[in-house]
């Protein structure tokens, strides 16, 4: 069987020394030797993972590699051999690792660009001390401000994470930040207003009344505020929440936006292949060696716990967010945001014995857990799931560390076509001409042309020679234009 070619590679890595108030991604908040065993048996599961990949050739054409949390720069050592592994089986054209500033030192810089990471993304936050202690940051503004310094003397092209909305924030401490920012010139800075997640500590505090939180109209402020400041100090805004200097844009982040296929390897990484007819019509997994053992596995017909099925209604859920805020660097439970939950006809499924549920013609039904895979599988360990003749799109997310539980989804070629003109609707660049021809072969042109001219008659989009871009208006009220154009997935 012809092996899958990604394009891009995401490992996660879900350890913190201190989970942030505002956090609800995967990860677990550990130190000492507690912290140092987790990251060691998590580290030999993802080496196993991305060598069985690797040996079956779906990762000698990774352009891309990103390595996000939790927080990589707490691995230490461990991050440059996972680089190291890496970078035996492809030879990435960017390759980003993940920082907080508490945990990035200039001998961990100088080993990773030696290694071969090209890109360090920081979580700044804020350059305010009191903003910082608000959202249960451990670092300091100088510490931040120190971490850039040494990514930039290290020879990385250099990423900021900075928030808005932040308890006690204002204007004026907003914009002090990103001046303050702009003066340590980093390559590239992504500004994201804060969202409150339901179960989060900062969630409580805000319903109990102990902790304030601007509310949108500020946010709006705030990023309308970041892109003037930003493009003064010669930053091009080309996402909605993304500047960056010439040659800088994030590559891997583009990949996501642009439809190509991405692997996701670790808890909670997801990742997304189109299948073409005539060619490869499988889904392939990973069976680390732990995955028959331990907390975290599921034997053959075991039902999810009520904790994992928590998990998987609550990533349903938040597929009604909106895109612009979510920080899609991380690839992970947030990454699949969309409009509308996707929702696949059960009247066609069949029940098996082993807890799979699948169509007549074997497609993967989103939600349910991929059951254990035996360990004498051939591909070194993966194992192959064919799908039917009406899917276009499959998606998986890891549910799990051992790589034996996965959240699956299928979307038709009408699906995939709608979703890709809605995620170019977060770049400045739009839907391009060549967009607009791929999708006319797919989704009726009445139809196409009825979003377009929505769009348009209601400030949310202009066209520019043969792009429709997003306008300042169809970023501010992004959920309407991105529902003008999911909404394509449906007939009419």
């Amino acid at each position: 069987m012809r092996p899958v070619k990604y394009r891009a590679l995401y490992l996660h890595i879900p350890f913190c020394r201190a989970k942030c108030l505002y956090c609800d991604f995967d990860s677990r908040a550990l130190t000492g030797c507690a912290l140092e065993e987790a990251i060691g048996a998590y580290c030999e599961g993802l080496s196993a993972q991305v060598d069985a990949h690797g040996n079956a050739g779906e990762l000698s054409e990774v352009e891309t590699v990103y390595v996000g949390g939790g927080t990589p720069s707490l691995l230490g050592g461990r991050l440059v051999g996972l680089v190291d592994l890496v970078r035996s089986y492809c030879e990435p054209v960017e390759f980003t690792c993940e920082a907080n500033p508490e945990s990035f030192t200039l001998d961990l810089a100088q080993a990773l660009r030696a290694a071969g990471v090209t890109r360090i993304s920081l979580g700044v936050q804020s350059l305010n001390a009191s903003e910082l202690k608000a959202i249960g940051r451990i670092h300091s503004a100088e510490q931040a401000m120190l971490a850039v310094a040494q990514a930039k003397a290290a020879g990385f092209s250099t990423s900021c994470d900075v928030m808005c909305g932040l308890p006690g924030q204002t204007l004026d401490t907003f914009a002090e930040t990103l001046r303050s920012l702009v003066t340590l010139n980093p390559d590239h800075v992504s500004v994201y207003p804060l969202q409150l997640e339901e179960g989060t500590p900062l969630a409580r505090m805000e319903e109990t009344g102990e902790m304030e939180v601007p509310d949108e109209d500020f946010q709006a402020q705030c990023m309308d505020l970041a892109a003037e400041v930003l493009e003064e100090a010669g930053y091009e805004r080309y996402e909605v929440a993304s500047y960056a200097k010439p040659g800088h844009r994030c590559r891997h982040n583009i990949a996501y936006w642009t439809g190509k296929p991405y692997l996701g390897l670790g808890r909670s990484a997801a990742s997304m292949l189109d299948v073409c007819k005539g060619e490869c019509r499988e889904a392939r997994f990973i069976a680390c060696p732990d995955a028959q053992k331990g907390e975290g596995s599921r034997m053959r017909g075991e039902p999810l716990s009520p904790k994992e099925e928590n998990l998987l209604s609550r990533s349903d859920a938040r597929r009604g967010e909106s895109l612009s805020s979510c920080p899609d660097e991380r690839n992970g439970e947030s990454l699949s945001a969309r409009e509308k939950s996707l929702s696949l006809r059960e009247e066609s499924l069949s029940a098996r014995e082993d807890g799979l549920l699948l169509r007549e013609e074997g497609l993967l039904l989103k939600g349910k857990a991929l059951p254990s895979i035996d360990a004498n599988l051939s591909m070194g360990g993966l194992s192959s799931v064919r799908v039917s003749s009406d899917v276009a799109r499959i998606r998986f997310k890891q549910l799990d560390d051992a790589g034996g539980q996965f959240e699956t989804e299928g979307l038709s070629a009408r699906e995939a076509a709608a979703e890709d003109l809605m995620l170019a609707c977060r770049m400045t660049d739009g839907i391009s001409a060549d967009l607009f021809a791929r999708a006319a072969g797919i989704i009726p042109d009445d139809e196409l042309s009825i979003a377009c001219q929505q769009a348009v008659e209601k400030g949310l989009a202009v066209w520019d020679g043969g792009a429709l871009r997003p306008t300042h208006l169809g970023w501010l009220e992004g959920n309407e234009l991105f529902g003008i154009f999911w909404n394509l997935a449906y007939e009419s």
